[in-house]
Order: C-alpha cells, then sequence, then structure tokens
C-alpha cells in the first residue's frame, strides 16, 4: 500500500523597509497571529512566543513585534541590515516551513491583565466617553492601517482633558519619524475633526 505524502505549502517570504532604519518588516504568506504581539525584552518573549524567543537567540535582534502576516524586527544600532537581514530572513522561512509554535494560548489574556494593572482602564464620564468612543474610531479607520503598512502598531491609551495618549508598537516605536508623524498627521488630523482635542501625545510601547 503507497503512502500519500501531503506536499507543504511553500512559505514566501519578502522584506519591506519601514521608517525607522533600526526596524524592518518580514512579510509572509501565512498567517502568523491575529492580533499584535509585542516583545521589547527577551525574558517575556520566551515566556509567551517560541518564534520570538529564537529570534532574540540572534545578538542583533533588539526586539520582536509578530503581527498578521509579518514579523518586523529592530536590530542593535551598531549592525548593519546588509550584514544580518539575509540569515533573519532565512530563519524565519526555515522556522515558518517547519511549522514551529508561534504564540503561546493565552498571551492575549495576558497582555489585558499586564495592562490592567498598569492602570489602562480609565473611568470617563458619558461625555467623555463619547469622546473617547470617536477617538478610537478614527485611529483604527485613518490611523492604524496606515501605521500596520509600516510594520507597527498604534493603539489608544488615554483620554484626559484634551490630551490624547497614544501607545506607539513595532517599528513606530523609537522611531526618529515617529513624532512627526504622530504631530503633523495623527494630531492634526484629530484637531480637525474633534475640536475637542487639544494634543496627541506618546507612550512607548
Amino acid at each position: 500500500m503507497s503512502e500519500v505524502v501531503t506536499q507543504k505549502r511553500p512559505v514566501l517570504l519578502y522584506t519591506e523597509q519601514t521608517p525607522n532604519p533600526e526596524s524592518l518588516k518580514f512579510v509572509t504568506n501565512r498567517m502568523l497571529y491575529n492580533g499584535t504581539a509585542e516583545f521589547k525584552e527577551e525574558e517575556f518573549a520566551r515566556q509567551w512566543s517560541e518564534l520570538a524567543a529564537a529570534l532574540y537567540d540572534f545578538p542583533y535582534v533588539k526586539k520582536v513585534y509578530i503581527a498578521n502576516n509579518y514579523v518586523t524586527l529592530t536590530k542593535e544600532f551598531n549592525y548593519s541590515w546588509d550584514d544580518v537581514m539575509l540569515k533573519l530572513k532565512e530563519f524565519i522561512k526555515d522556522y515558518l516551513q517547519d511549522e514551529k509554535p508561534i504564540i503561546k494560548e493565552g498571551f492575549a489574556e495576558e497582555v489585558a491583565r499586564l495592562e490592567a494593572e498598569r492602570g489602562d482602564s480609565f473611568a470617563y464620564s458619558e461625555d467623555e466617553a463619547e469622546t473617547v468612543t470617536q477617538i478610537k474610531e478614527l485611529i483604527d479607520t485613518y490611523v492604524k492601517p496606515a501605521v500596520e503598512m509600516d510594520g507597527g502598531n498604534i493603539e489608544f491609551k488615554s483620554y484626559h482633558e484634551g490630551v490624547v495618549t497614544v501607545i506607539m508598537q513595532g517599528s513606530c516605536s523609537g522611531c526618529p519619524s515617529s513624532t512627526v508623524t504622530l504631530k503633523s498627521g495623527i494630531e492634526s488630523m484629530l484637531k480637525r475633526m474633534m475640536p475637542q482635542v487639544k494634543e496627541v501625545v506618546q507612550e512607548m510601547g
């Protein structure tokens, strides 16, 4: 009796530049994680993501961000992408081809717990709650898709007395141009569409 050999779908992988020269986006034809997962510390990566932990084994990997069908890597500044990009590309491709685990079960719940612990849940008055809902909708509709294309993410954190605080993740965290984007893009749009918004500030994610 002959065995039926099922062929694995080949992994396609390409890189995209991001506005942050220290970050590079590795895009694949596989869904990696339905959500956003940022690993700024090796210890947290080893707790929750086999892929992120394996990437931290490379001495030049500083930060790992996994979302949808891509991984954004931020490197240590004293390395050049020309020297390390192909090694990382090959490693990620082989890792996905072997169908190894990416994010552990329970990660989203753990992140929600940590956010609550840090005080990311705010009690708003009725008027403020309506404003917050509108701000979130504007960010999700107009800002988030563009930021995701650049290998990053933006999350609303809080609103208080006209000041909107957002968290920048992935390539946008620590990016030299993110402040310009924040002020000339996001802040001016929100001010134009919502007169009660006076300023947008970022908390590094």
